[in-house]
């Protein structure tokens, strides 16, 4: 092995980056379409050949030596420039293709973008989609993903990022709970209600407003209720119960205010500061973007370009 040309090194040299990037040897087998005895072969044969120790493994975790980290510094350049040529090549075909790997909150996932991947899969047959639901905020570059959808008032500078709509909050219950209750006039009404509240720890549940005509000042009013939860789906399916007052999404809410099994409450008031203003779909800086991608970008634009809120 200490005699094997270093041309045939290149793709233990890649797999080192990649397990820099992922840090164990599982994800980057992953990563690479290859079983964790391979990945780990690749490397024992690139430091036989290097002659020196290219990671320290423990039993917890995997590292790079100084000597790893200076050949993964000096080659992970020509490497991504060889992977974006070779994207850019391959999108010279004429239909959009690949794997396009999409991460997205729980809610907005099941709600807005599964039933919507059949049209946009039926359109573009050679794309083949993972999207990965969560609710934890992914590192694209270091997690592998090629698009995020996320939920915010604001994009990071640190990524590209398309505007696909704008959203609003909904302040929603179902017309039994507000028979049984009673109708808020105001946002101070809300203390007497059973509130259905997003979870956020160590916080101490409150819902701000202003009026909807755009105005008069912001006012906050403390609330409480039963049930809270961390899922803007689970808040709506508690409302539909008859639970109580939820502020939703306006893409959670959606659904079914049409069908008229929720409404809105305090219409003449906007909430605001509970959830983000805009979706977004976020891209890692990258100076190509595989036609995959722009497919699926263009695609939720033209679907969610009227947004979410009843009229």
């Amino acid at each position: 092995m200490e005699n094997k040309p270093i041309s045939g090194l290149w793709s233990h040299i890649h797999s080192l980056g990649v397990l820099a990037v992922t840090g164990s040897f599982t994800a980057a087998a992953q990563r690479l379409g290859v079983t964790k005895a391979a990945m780990s072969q690749r490397i024992a044969e690139l430091e036989r050949a290097a002659g020196v120790a290219l990671v320290q493994r423990t039993t917890r975790s995997v590292r790079l030596t100084e000597a790893g980290q200076q050949l993964v510094d000096t080659t992970g350049a020509a490497f991504g420039e060889i992977e974006q040529c070779f994207a850019s090549v391959r999108d010279l075909a004429s239909e959009p293709s690949g794997v396009l790997s999409v991460t997205a909150p729980v809610a907005l996932g099941r709600q807005q973008l599964a039933p919507r991947m059949a049209a946009f899969l039926q359109q573009y047959p050679n794309v083949r989609i993972e999207l990965e639901l969560t609710d934890r905020l992914s590192s694209l570059s270091q997690e592998g993903f090629d698009l995020a959808i996320r939920h915010a008032d604001t994009a990071p500078d640190t990524h590209v990022a398309w505007t696909l709509c704008e959203t609003r909050s909904l302040l929603v219950a179902t017309p039994a709970y507000l028979r049984r209750h009673g109708v808020p006039e105001a946002p101070d009404d809300l203390a007497s209600h059973a509130c259905l509240t997003y979870l956020r720890r160590g916080d101490v549940p409150s819902w701000s407003f202003v009026p909807a005509s755009g105005t008069g000042a912001r006012t906050s009013i403390a609330v409480k209720g039963g049930f809270s939860a961390n899922n803007s789906e689970a808040l709506r399916d508690a409302a539909l119960s008859g639970l109580g007052i939820a502020l939703l999404p306006d893409f959670s809410a959606q659904a079914d205010l049409a069908r008229g099994k929720l409404v809105t409450v305090l219409p003449r008031w906007r909430p605001i500061g509970a959830f983000g203003q805009r979706l977004f779909a976020l891209r890692a800086y990258s100076p190509y973007l595989p036609r995959a991608a722009r497919a699926y970008v263009d695609f939720l634009r033209a679907e969610f370009r009227g947004g979410f809120t009843q009229s």
